[in-house]
């Protein structure tokens, strides 16, 4: 049977191997665990004088067009008044459903300590479990946390659909807005919302860039935001070997149909990606276009030429998938980051967050690989924190319970483990706190002295401006890093600025796409040739006499 529209943006690997990658992970490359001078001297970012003006991390109002203030763009989003959850001796159970190894278990031995001028971080105990600690502390109530794990967004569906029960959960972007549009998800409280709770650390914290994503986008009317509060984040591109590839060839989507690379690069088994490879080399003039570059709507026709799914589109997107097909190694689920590791395959599309996996092992075996966004476009995705309705049912102390998790895990000491322990990326840039841009550079910055090194911009993610650059937010690194695990985890400005949504596809578009999914994993008879016709019919008419030779000889033996 052919999976549709599964999405595995996970490592579908057993828990002694993440723990082995996860201790590789602070060797690998010995990518710069020291902060640069910027850094040290500092002790740590304090506010930065342009906050005062309004334009900085702190400033909510940047997102909006024209200065709006924030009670301009956030809606009434609940009923709940500050959460004057009443406190009683009774213990909270929280149910939480997340991805497979999704989460900073702890464990974490005294030399994996991360040394911030802002202090340190180390990973003793489970995330899960310094919650339920934290929790009580905070708020003089005992939470238990029943913490269940999913592989793919579809296996969360259909244990919801078969009545498993959660109050929180974490799909990925299409998956929360199918659930928002089918009306099961409890809107986020106001008080969510309120930049003086000092414990709010997901609004004071979220970064700015993803969270105006979070506001512009909408179903049935209303921004993604009042549902959702992102929780990693990653674009797709290639992993190539550059002995094998050129930067050049593997930045486009045309690289898997490239005849060249014939059985040497593999795709991802997942509809929407290849839907979104195929319409992003289908369109890949007009895209690369320097009018269409030059667009002052760029990003929103971007997104409409990429969300094309009208007949005509899935027609092409058809042939062009069938013709890949024949090109490429393989459709992988997962078994693309051990192909690229061993060189049975010269390139491999793939998320960012298991580029970045791929590329550390390659270098812990002594060789690297590189990560190239495609110049028609990138697809961004997000996975998200949602409450269900079924799950809180109008329970003021459980949905307290569920949103304090939420921004528990969003302090960024926590975003910090999380982002050490799983290798994918934080919403949180920190707001005030420097720790995040710390991290950054604790992991990627330069040495002192080292040479071969390049500024790297990163003032979109902490200030929410692409426009501009911040020297605060602009780092020394190895000029190499620029196509590797940083590229992956933070990319340029002008690679973020070529990445969009991929939307939820309403049912009769999905069953249009599935269709066509159908056709091209398995096969198409319209696509069959005439000798295929003519070999077809030989052999039903060879079945037909074997047949009736078969009834004679009943008959005469009677």
């Amino acid at each position: 049977m052919v999976k549709l529209f599964t999405s595995y943006r996970r490592s579908m690997l057993p828990s002694d191997t993440r723990r082995t990658v996860h201790d590789m992970r602070r060797t690998v490359g010995d990518r710069s665990r020291k902060l640069r001078t910027l850094l040290t001297a500092s002790h740590g970012r304090k506010p930065l004088a342009h906050l005062a003006t309004g334009r900085g991390r702190k400033s909510l109002a940047l997102f909006a067009a024209g200065g709006l203030a924030l009670s301009a763009f956030l809606p009434s989003l609940g009923t709940l008044e500050a959460f004057a959850a009443p406190k009683s001796d009774d213990t909270i159970t929280l149910r939480v459903c997340n991805w497979e190894e999704y989460i900073d278990q702890g464990g974490w031995s005294s030399d994996e300590v991360i040394d911030l001028p802002s202090g340190d971080i180390l990973g003793e105990n489970s995330l899960v479990k310094d919650f339920e600690d934290w929790y009580q502390e905070t708020y003089g109530q005992k939470v238990k946390v029943e913490y269940s794990t999913f592989g793919t967004n579809e296996d969360l569906y259909n244990m919801l659909t078969l009545g498993d029960t959660y109050d929180l959960i974490c799909p990925s972007e299409y998956m929360f807005m199918k659930l928002i549009s089918e009306g099961k998800v409890q809107p986020l409280s106001e008080h969510f919302f309120d930049t003086t709770d000092e414990h709010n650390y997901y609004i004071k914290g979220v970064s700015p860039y993803l969270r105006k994503i979070f506001e512009d986008h909408e179903i049935h009317g209303e921004p993604w935001s009042r549902y959702a509060a992102g929780y990693m984040w990653g674009v797709t591109g290639i992993v190539y070997n550059p002995d094998l590839m050129t930067r050049e060839e593997a930045s486009t989507w045309d690289v898997l149909t490239n005849p060249k690379f014939r059985k040497r690069v593999t795709i991802k088994d997942s509809v929407r990606e290849c839907y979104f490879a195929a319409v992003g080399a289908l369109n890949h003039d007009d895209l690369t276009s320097e009018a269409f570059l030059a667009d002052p709507d760029y990003k929103q026709k971007l997104e409409d030429h990429l969300n094309d799914t009208s007949p005509e589109m899935i027609d092409r997107v058809q042939d062009w998938l069938q013709g890949m097909k024949d090109n490429v190694y393989s459709f992988e689920v997962d078994s693309g980051k051990a192909d690229m590791v061993t060189g049975k395959v010269a390139g491999n599309y793939q998320w960012s967050g298991d580029a970045v996996y791929t590329m550390d092992q390659a270098e812990e075996d002594g060789y690297e690989l590189e990560f190239a966004m495609p110049d028609e476009a990138s697809n961004i995705y997000f996975d998200g924190w949602i409450m269900l309705k079924n799950g809180i049912n109008n329970d003021p102390a459980k949905q307290q319970a569920a949103e304090a998790w939420i921004n528990f895990l969003s302090r960024p000491d926590n975003a910090i483990r999380n982002m050490y322990y799983i290798g994918y990326t934080s919403f949180v840039s920190g707001g005030d706190d420097p720790r995040i841009l710390e991290y950054l550079d604790w992991n990627y910055g330069a040495e002192e002295g080292e040479e071969d090194t390049v500024p790297y911009d990163v003032t979109y993610f902490f200030t929410g401006d692409d426009q501009i650059v911040n020297p605060d937010y602009v780092l020394t690194v190895p000029e190499e890093q620029t196509r590797r695990q940083l590229g992956a985890q933070y990319p340029s400005t002008e690679d973020i600025h070529r990445t969009c949504i991929m939307q939820y596809f309403d049912d009769a578009k999905n069953q249009a796409i599935n269709s066509m999914w159908v056709n091209v994993r398995c096969y198409n008879v319209e696509h069959m040739p005439w000798w295929g016709w003519c070999l077809a019919v030989a052999a039903l008419g060879g079945l037909v006499w074997l047949t009736v030779q078969k009834i004679r000889r009943v008959k005469r033996e009677e």
